[in-house]
């Protein structure tokens, strides 16, 4: 098990929202809220990601972001903060930034302005890992933005820095073969993340990984299911499974990842509003939002039920 400190890099490791005023700027009381919310319902770290909006802040916020995550974690877990750049120095920066301002491992998903072979995206990564002493989380965001890595890549990264210092995020679909391609790819070693939302929660914990990234907004619920599946209680990893998944699977693009999980975050009183930097690619309309709301509900069912 990677360990940074005291703390180890697994477990369940939400990747918290950006809250933001009504001018947009960053709202940082808020955020504290949201970070004592995600440890006092039992996650094992936070992390700064997609869904945290890093593409739409600036360079200072992001950084500024990162610091008060650091921070206002006061030591409870471990915080992974997203470096990825367009360009490799950039990134480099962001990285040298994390690891001074105490976070534990850094991610970075390739830059998504171009499109590049393989032998300069391993020398992207190269360049972050070099330029810190923690581990690196490799994010396959293909879902998102840009193309699949190939196993072969991920496992050349492994193989050069070693599996203290590389781990991985892949998202590419379908997620469970690739899942289990790059675990037998790597003969084993690959320390792998899950990736979506906690919808393939079950199948990818079977297939061996040692953790979760999903979003803030279901936090009670991915850290029962992960318990549950630690303890192997298929019955109530299922219970919990089926309304989580349903859920998530309404989330079909980033931007509709950040309407609806700062719409939960405000039905559960840690938001003060559901603002989204734009331009956005997607709106929560009413019918939506009204299913939403019901398989919330059923989430909410499923854990007193199985509690």
């Amino acid at each position: 098990m990677v360990t940074t400190g005291e703390k180890n890099l697994a477990g369940v490791l939400p990747v918290f929202q950006t809250p933001f005023h009504d001018d947009e700027s960053i709202d940082e009381a808020t955020l504290e809220v949201e970070i004592d919310w995600l440890y006092d319902r039992g996650a094992d770290g936070v992390v700064m990601a997609m869904v945290s909006e890093v593409l739409r802040l600036d360079d200072d916020e992001r950084r500024r972001v990162a610091e008060l995550a650091c921070r206002f974690s006061r030591g409870r877990g471990v915080v992974v903060v997203s470096v990825g750049a367009e360009s490799a120095t950039s990134a480099e920066r962001f990285a040298r930034h994390a690891e001074s301002i105490g976070a534990a491992a850094t991610m970075a998903i390739p830059p998504v302005s171009v499109g590049v072979g393989e032998d300069e995206l391993v020398r992207y990564y190269e360049r972050i890992i070099r330029a810190t002493t923690i581990p690196l989380v490799v994010q396959d965001a293909s879902g998102y933005v840009g193309r699949p890595m190939s196993i072969m890549m991920q496992a050349r990264l492994l193989d050069e820095f070693g599996a203290d210092r590389v781990l991985f995020k892949p998202e590419a679909t379908p997620i469970g073969p690739r899942l289990s391609a790059l675990r037998d790819g790597t003969g084993g070693r690959a320390r792998i993340f899950e990736g979506t939302g906690g919808i393939a929660l079950v199948d990818s914990h079977r297939r061996g990984i040692v953790g979760t990234m999903p979003g803030a907004d279901l936090i009670r619920g991915i850290v029962a299911l992960w318990r549950a599946l630690e303890a192997k209680d298929e019955q109530r990893a299922y219970r919990l499974s089926l309304p989580i998944s349903s859920l998530v699977a309404v989330q079909n693009s980033l931007d509709a990842f950040l309407t609806i999980e700062k719409h939960l975050l405000v039905k559960q009183g840690v938001f003060k509003n559901t603002i989204v930097r734009g331009p956005v690619g997607y709106t929560l309309d009413v019918e939506t939002r009204s299913e939403v709301d019901r398989l919330f509900e059923l989430v909410t069912l499923a854990l007193e039920e199985t509690e």
